[in-house]
Formats: structure tokens, C-alpha cells, sequence
């Protein structure tokens, strides 16, 4: 079968693709009350790739291929049905989202990364014990930290933050909150940029992947002072810094109203 074809050496990554969509339809018309159902097909599917651990891989001009992520919920915290093996729309065309459904070949959707993204540097502010960093050129601006801190975290002004404006406990629960991995803290000198969660995909509404408990990505260069645990993956189809958001979602007012 193309499940267990894509685990040779050498076949092509179009594979990967074409093996998802197949477990995907297989799982979905699997009959429910014979012996050979549903549930068996997934636990067969899950035989293929035990022992991996959870990832995405972003497929060229195509979706996000995910591995053994068993948690998968969308904006208002409800559980949608995982596979071993899915792919996810990240085109921001697909009408079964977050799945793919091939869109992406049709409109001729590129991943490649925009010459004009904004560029990966990474700023550092520092008050007295705690240090904050900060790389816009990660940022989804979710607006988790300007919201709750506008006196620190300042929109349209200079420098960006401001750490003598809140208390330090309240300005470490804001960086904690970022979702992409642009923010991070340090105390005494000592850096806290990743946080202890199960491996979780979360379809954030209208918004990008929110990716948390440290899913590997391979192979995909990171941004300076980039958390491996926690970070945002572009749906819309519109990032200039894809496969990573840059909130071109809320210029560009993409939406999706089953998630």
C-alpha cells in the first residue's frame, strides 16, 4: 500500500502526500460495525509509524504532513478526529479545512519565503534580573502581549517594550503567553524559552497552527532565539516568512468558520 511504500529509501516526497489523503479516505468510508472498521484501520495505520516521534513536515508547495499527534483541537477547545498520518491544509484554499483536500495544486500555492519578510533579529531588553527577548521577524502578532500589557508591550513606538512599566511577575505571564516564539525571558541570566506540554495542533480561529509541546519540524532552518517547543505555522496561504506566520491572516481577512 502507499502507507508502507512511502517508508522506502528513495521514493519521492510526493509520496508522503499521496499516502495521507489515502489513510484519510480510507479512514473516513471504513465501515463501523464489522470487524475490519474504523478503528482498526487507524490502529493499523498508527502500527506504521510507531516508535516516530511527533512531527510536521512541511511538504513543498503542498501541506503540512503531520505525524503521530494525537491532539488536535480547534479554536473553541474541541477535539477533532486525528490520524496517525494527516495532512493539513496550509494554502488556505481547502474547503474541508484544516485537512487537504488538493487545493493547493490547483492554485498553484508556493512556500517559498518572501524576499521582503521581515528580517530574523532578535532584540534584547533587560531591567534589573530579568531580561526579555524579543524577534519580530517570528512574530504571528496574535496581540497576546500588546492586549494585556499595552504600557509594556507598545504598539507603533519605540523601543517595543518597556520593562519598568508592570511588575516582573506580570510581564513573565505575558511572554509565557506568545504562541509563536517570538518572546522569551531570562532570569539572572538564565534563559526560560520552552514551557512542559503534551504535543498539541491547535487551529487558532481564522489564524495559523499553534503548535505546542515541542512537535519537531525537521529539516526547517529556525529563527534566532526560536522555542522548539512551542511555534505558529501559516494556514492562510499569505506568510512571507512561510512555513512560519507572520499574521498575514488578519491583513488579508482570512477566514474559516467551521474552526
Amino acid at each position: 500500500t502507499a502507507a508502507t511504500l512511502r517508508k522506502r529509501a528513495g521514493v519521492p516526497r510526493q509520496v508522503d502526500e499521496a499516502a495521507a489523503a489515502l489513510e484519510d479516505l480510507a479512514t473516513q468510508f471504513a465501515p463501523s460495525d464489522r470487524g475490519w472498521n474504523r478503528s482498526a484501520e487507524v490502529k493499523q495505520f498508527a502500527r506504521i509509524d510507531t516508535g516516530k516521534a511527533p512531527a510536521i513536515t512541511p511538504e513543498l508547495n503542498g501541506p503540512y504532513l503531520v505525524t503521530n499527534v494525537k491532539n488536535l483541537v480547534n479554536s473553541k477547545g474541541e477535539r477533532l478526529e486525528a490520524r496517525p498520518r494527516m495532512a493539513l491544509c496550509r494554502c488556505g484554499g481547502s474547503a474541508n479545512k484544516p485537512f487537504c483536500d488538493g487545493t493547493h495544486a490547483r492554485i498553484g500555492f508556493t512556500s517559498a519565503k518572501a524576499p521582503d519578510r521581515v528580517a530574523d533579529h532578535r532584540d534584547t531588553y533587560t531591567r534589573e534580573e530579568l531580561t526579555v527577548f524579543d524577534n519580530r521577524g517570528i512574530c504571528q502578532h496574535s496581540g497576546f502581549c500588546t492586549d494585556a500589557l499595552p504600557s509594556v508591550f507598545r504598539v507603533h513606538t519605540e523601543p517595543f517594550i518597556d520593562l519598568s512599566a508592570a511588575d516582573k511577575d506580570v510581564i513573565i505571564q505575558a511572554v509565557r503567553r506568545c504562541p509563536s516564539g517570538a518572546l522569551s525571558h531570562a532570569l539572572d541570566g538564565i534563559e526560560h524559552r520552552d514551557q512542559q506540554r503534551e504535543p498539541k495542533v491547535t487551529v487558532s480561529k481564522d489564524g495559523p497552527y499553534r503548535i505546542t509541546g515541542g512537535v519537531e519540524i525537521p529539516d526547517e532552518p529556525r529563527a534566532e532565539g526560536a522555542s522548539s517547543e512551542h511555534y505558529a505555522l501559516c494556514r492562510c496561504g499569505g506568510s512571507k516568512n512561510k512555513p512560519f506566520c507572520d499574521g498575514t491572516h488578519w491583513y488579508i481577512k482570512f477566514r474559516d468558520d467551521k474552526n
